[in-house]
């Protein structure tokens, strides 16, 4: 049976998904978290890599408070570049090990017209883009024969509070609600993402992967199907973001183009309206429809 370590596959996103899929597709799963012990002593790290002799390391830990991150340079650099680095420079000094870093689509900025590349050339406009691009780098370079970096964007899903969770309970709360309509992106469901994930695991692929959903959305258009497939009662309004001030930018468009990926699979991710249809239904819908059984 083959053996993974996820690095937040107790309390992430990301890492539930992750472990639950690996669960199912048979292998055998340790989860390593913030709670275990810190990170980033190196001696806690070689030991409990050691002790897991995982065939695959899934690092979905980091410092993803985009605006924090404004304020708290070197926390966001501690998490998002030093802890992959110390992964990398573990696993190869242990001759074994796969290790599948995870990075974001906020490594692009500035105008573009199509979806990014693997091949095209970052320029990350804040602190947490440019902490994640480093760690992207150091994980490449210490790593290159048995290392990949999977980046990925807006994502979805269960286990953890995100974006639709989030729109959805303001929708239960207010009649309206404003929404950025002009900053573009790839909603991503997040046991789509490590699907692939494993996949990728399993194949020992290496080098940069863009793994999201088929499709873009801007923050408003995601809003709007997700508040349309609940049958949400409030309105929503447009706005610039502009309207919307925050301490860290955000890029206008960075919709990754996972060509790479539908090649590997052997066909395209399916688009993002379809997984988020799934995901409302398995939270949502079965969810009330739980409670409303539960009345009689």
């Amino acid at each position: 049976m083959a053996k993974a370590l996820v690095l937040g596959g107790a309390t992430g996103l990301l890492g539930q998904a992750l472990t639950r899929v690996l669960t199912e597709r048979g292998w055998q799963v340790e989860t390593l978290g913030r709670a275990d012990g810190n990170l980033l002593e190196m001696p806690f790290l070689e030991e409990r890599l050691a002790k897991a002799d995982a065939d695959a390391v899934f690092n979905a830990v980091a410092w993803t408070q985009v605006d924090d991150a404004e304020d708290h340079p070197e926390d966001a650099l501690l998490m998002n570049r030093t802890l992959p680095d110390a992964l990398a420079r573990v696993l190869k000094a242990l001759g074994r090990g796969h290790l599948v870093h995870f990075s974001t689509d906020f490594v692009f900025s500035g105008p573009h017209q199509t979806p990014w590349r693997e091949d095209e050339a970052p320029h990350p406009a804040g602190v947490y883009g440019r902490t994640k691009l480093a760690g992207e780098e150091a994980v490449l370079r210490v790593l290159p024969e048995r290392s990949c970096v999977m980046r990925t964007a807006w994502l979805f899903g269960p286990g953890r509070k995100n974006f639709v969770d989030t729109i959805l309970a303001a929708c239960r709360k207010r009649d309206a609600i404003s929404v950025v309509h002009d900053q573009f992106g790839s909603p991503t469901y997040s046991l789509d993402l490590a699907q692939w994930s494993v996949s990728l695991a399993e194949k020992r692929a290496t080098g940069i992967w863009h793994a999201v959903n088929s499709g873009q959305a801007s923050w408003c258009e995601l809003a709007c199907e997700a508040i349309a497939l609940t049958a949400g009662p409030c309105r929503l309004e447009p706005i610039a973001s502009s309207q919307w001030p925050q301490k860290a930018q955000r890029p206008v468009y960075s919709v990754l183009d996972n060509s790479k990926l539908s090649e590997f699979l052997g066909k395209k991710p399916r688009p993002w309206p379809q997984a988020l249809r799934d995901f409302l239904f398995s939270e949502y819908v079965s969810c009330a429809h739980a409670d409303k059984e539960g009345t009689h």
